[in-house]
């Protein structure tokens, strides 16, 4: 599957059962909705496709992974019921990557933000990077990181979770990720493809089913999420209309 718009971008290729799903916006890899959607879709389609064993999610470029939300649609912005369609758009993805049938491997080669966090937090297994440094910037710009919330704690636990949330200006290096349990393993950036490629290829070697088994196993106790993540969206939908976010994502676009 092949898609370009000026939303975004989305590329897969399928090789020895494993599927390759490459998202790419000008703007930091971030997201608009268009996007999301797309990679719903994909996650979706991929998730029944019988000739697919493993998932392997990356982003284009080298410096950023994914940048999150898109300010340029959030300061679009005019109703609750257009923020809360945005925001919904994350929901949709972090559930259709948790029920997905196909283990998620992410590949991280660099910075991620808000959203991008999220996205990491929902695969399975997660390489990455000395540079792949992540931020939680919500409260930065007047809202919060509800919808991810569920996907980053269950990942790294809320104890770190709060501390990301709260110190919203700082990025949390690489090792600390590592350390927190959102990354897998760190390889240099020339080393990166490589890991990424071997362990993926072993994967997909496996028992289809016992993967299948073992994916359900690992996202036992989420079964709420279809609920809870659009409950979450509808705080963010409201928060992002107010003056302070309006104000604070301007200046960030300055």
């Amino acid at each position: 599957m092949s898609a370009e718009n000026p939303n975004g971008t989305l590329h897969t290729t399928i090789q020895d059962a494993v599927a390759t799903v490459q998202f790419g916006h000008l703007a930091s890899n971030s997201f608009p909705r268009y996007l999301l959607d797309l990679l719903t879709a994909e996650i979706q389609s991929l998730s029944g496709h019988n000739d697919v064993s493993v998932i392997v999610l990356q982003s284009e470029g080298e410096k950023v992974f994914c940048s999150g939300a898109s300010f340029d649609e959030l300061l679009e912005v005019q109703n609750e019921e257009q923020g809360i369609h945005f925001f919904s758009g994350f929901a949709l993805l972090l559930n259709a990557m948790r029920s997905c049938s196909k283990l998620i491997i992410g590949r991280v080669q660099g910075k991620s933000v808000g959203g991008g966090v999220g996205i990491i937090s929902a695969c399975d297994y997660v390489f990455a990077t000395p540079e792949s440094a992540v931020k939680l910037s919500e409260l930065a710009i007047g809202i919060g990181p509800f919808v991810i919330e569920p996907a980053v704690s269950r990942k790294i636990g809320k104890v770190a979770m709060t501390e990301m949330t709260l110190a919203a200006h700082e990025w949390k290096s690489a090792e600390w990720a590592f350390q927190k349990g959102l990354f897998a393993a760190i390889h240099p950036a020339n080393q990166l493809d490589d890991e990424v490629a071997a362990f993926a290829q072993k994967l997909s070697r496996y028992n289809p089913d016992a993967l299948f088994e073992m994916k359900k196993i690992i996202w036992e106790g989420t079964e709420n999420w279809d609920v809870l993540l659009l409950e979450r969206a509808k705080i963010t939908g409201k928060l992002v209309l107010s003056d302070f976010t309006k104000t604070a994502l301007s200046q960030f676009k300055k």
